[in-house]
């Protein structure tokens, strides 16, 4: 059913946790399965220095929050509004049942909010 990537991001998720001073963060419900997913970025001249999350869902959640912080950490704000749940789901090796796809979703529009949090922040 899942990739081993899948199942390896599931199992030892990365970047787990809060960033207390977050410049930005991001949370969502799926309306789908209820899930939860907050994102935290915290950015230095324009790049994502450090991506935090906090999923409380199943494995396809966990996983696409955890590979979705490895994908974005480096990135320019603008490369990173750019990433897609089918970005998310291809770096899991296409591991993640059309089923499960809301979950990478989650995942991509938590980092789309907690962007435009930043992005609030930054005119106030």
């Amino acid at each position: 059913m899942y990739s081993e990537k899948v199942m390896d991001h599931f199992k030892s998720p990365r970047n787990v946790g809060e960033i207390p001073d977050a410049d930005g963060v991001g949370g969502l419900t799926s309306e789908i399965c209820g899930d939860h997913t907050f994102v935290y970025i915290k950015v230095n001249n324009g790049m994502i220095s450090d991506c935090k999350f906090r999923t409380f869902g199943c494995a396809a959640a966990i996983a696409s929050s955890s590979m979705l912080t490895e994908m974005v950490i480096g990135k320019t704000l603008e490369e990173a509004v750019k990433i897609t749940s089918m970005d998310i789901v291809h770096a899991l090796d296409d591991g993640i049942p059309e089923p499960k796809i809301h979950c990478s979703v989650l995942a991509a529009d938590s980092l789309q909010e907690a962007i435009k949090d930043y992005y609030s922040k930054q005119q106030k």
